[in-house]
């Protein structure tokens, strides 16, 4: 019973800590995809600088001096650009709390999930808030495990994040030639996973990763014929009025 309760407050005491560094975050948070609490310090030109805030209980804060020091995190699986930094000044407000779900770590830096409380039962991912206004492009999160479950459906979120943007024209997405080279880009970048679905065959991944890799192909599927469809509505529309002008 007593082994059992020294065990119990050495874990309490691990959730409780407080993170001032990358290197302090077990190993197992980050494989988790753990999601802590922080306050917003800073935005620097290399990412968010959180002051984590721990799980407190009385038994163990009355006597812990916390330590000082933040952690550097950057949005995963986004590219922001200059218009997207200057959004991400004026939208989070000095010493802002908010989540950041664990997803990688590379040195110093991890890539997390950011969400964003908006009223009382309502949260907002940062991640694909910016792509859904065009402030940034998708990249690949580093440090995700691709076998894993959520590695499908962060990077499928953050693709009908982009695609919202795309179809609607926000942000860097106004300009056609812009659309044309994402297309490509992307066409380009799957095309070996998709022939004859092989990657699966040569991976010998399971069905559940079959099944959120569909998801995702059909995500962008589904998006490609609407944009087509309206890029040939546009152009017969434009033959319409030329003919009658």
């Amino acid at each position: 019973m007593a082994i059992a309760g020294i065990t119990l407050l050495i874990r309490s005491v691990r959730l409780t800590s407080k993170f001032t560094s990358s290197s302090d975050i077990p190993v197992e948070f980050i494989r988790r995809n753990v999601k802590l609490r922080g306050r917003l310090r800073r935005i620097t030109e290399n990412g968010l600088e959180i002051e984590h805030i721990p799980i407190t209980l009385p038994i163990i804060s009355s006597w812990r001096k916390e330590p000082c020091g933040v952690l550097l995190v950057k949005l995963a699986g986004v590219e922001l650009t200059e218009t997207g930094k200057v959004w991400l000044q004026n939208e989070l407000k000095p010493s802002q709390l908010l989540w950041f779900q664990l997803l990688g770590k590379e040195n110093s830096t991890l890539f997390c999930y950011l969400l964003v409380n908006k009223g009382r039962y309502f949260s907002v991912s940062l991640n694909e808030e910016i792509l859904r206004r065009g402030l940034g492009k998708t990249v690949l999160v580093k440090g995700l495990n691709y076998d894993s479950k959520i590695y499908w459906k962060i990077h499928r979120n953050l693709l009908k994040a982009e695609l919202t943007a795309l179809k609607k024209g926000e942000g860097i997405w106004k300009e056609e030639s812009e659309k044309k080279s994402y297309l490509e880009k992307f066409k380009d970048s799957w095309r070996e996973i998709w022939k004859n679905d092989s990657y699966f065959k040569k991976t010998g991944s399971d069905f559940n990763l079959k099944k959120n890799y569909d998801k995702f192909r059909s995500t962008y599927e589904a998006w490609k014929d609407h944009y087509l469809i309206l890029k040939f509505k546009e152009l017969m529309s434009r033959i319409y009025f030329r003919r009658k002008g």
